[in-house]
């Protein structure tokens, strides 16, 4: 795909990395056929496809809308589109350039931006799971809305998790949401790993998985320290994030 650079993204990082991106892409359309959104909405501009072409028009210095901003917002950033394309075109680093782009060009409507504030504070917040149990404790008086959005308490299983130690460790990121709202998921994981010969440890003060965080614009690397000394020396094989950004990497 043939980009021609405005001139203010002309020699600039981001228009260098986005055009060499761009230039891959044959506008086949296959990645249209594993989109999430687009299965769901139907619409061109949900699926990478359109969104390819929107940040395009960006690029080449065309008017960017809230339309442009929400099309690029409603990406799952899921990377199913980059599994399907026979180009190799880095969808996933495309749109966090895009949207990167879009939001210093388009405001956001000041509810919008208190929305964003909260999730971003306050489910990656230490206060997260005691607000979460009293949620619990108070679902059958939440209105529906609520309701449906505050999972049911799950009991813990009489048996816990293994501790026996093992030759091959697995570091495991808990993240700052999963271990409160489906703790069950940590517990199955770890039984699965010590069933497989593999041990698995916790760092110490890593918080947020960077998924949130992220997706809203601001990258967490608050948990990189935590990892270091954990996996030095050859002790893990493997960093394991279960609940993560979607599209990371394991």
């Amino acid at each position: 795909m043939q980009t021609h650079l405005a001139p203010e993204f002309v020699g600039t990082g981001a228009g260098k990395e986005a055009a060499a991106i761009l230039r891959k892409c044959v506008h086949c359309g296959f990645c249209n056929a594993t989109c999430p959104t687009y299965q769901l909405t139907g619409d061109e501009l949900d699926g990478p496809r359109g969104r390819i072409y929107l940040i395009k028009q960006l690029l080449e210095g065309a008017d960017v809308t809230r339309s442009t901003q929400q099309h690029l917002d409603r990406c799952l950033t899921c990377l199913n589109c980059q599994t399907t394309c026979p180009s190799g075109v880095a969808f996933g680093r495309l749109v966090d350039i895009g949207r990167t782009l879009v939001d210093a060009r388009v405001p956001r409507p000041p509810l919008e931006k208190a929305a964003r504030w909260s999730l971003k504070e306050g489910l990656t917040s230490s206060w997260f799971a005691p607000a979460l149990r009293l949620g619990q404790v108070l679902r059958p008086l939440l209105p529906k809305v609520l309701k449906d959005k505050v999972p049911k308490r799950i009991a813990k299983r009489a048996a816990e998790t293994a501790h026996a130690m093992r030759p091959r460790k697995i570091l495991m990121l808990q993240g700052c949401v999963q271990p409160a709202m489906l703790p069950n998921i940590d517990r199955a994981t770890i039984r699965v790993l010590d069933a497989a010969g593999i041990e698995t440890i916790h760092a110490a003060g890593t918080g947020c998985c960077g998924a949130l965080r992220t997706h809203l614009r601001r990258i967490a690397a608050a948990s990189l320290p935590a990892w270091v000394p954990m996996n030095s020396g050859a002790r893990c094989v493997c960093i394991w994030l279960r609940a993560r950004r979607t599209g990371a990497r394991d």
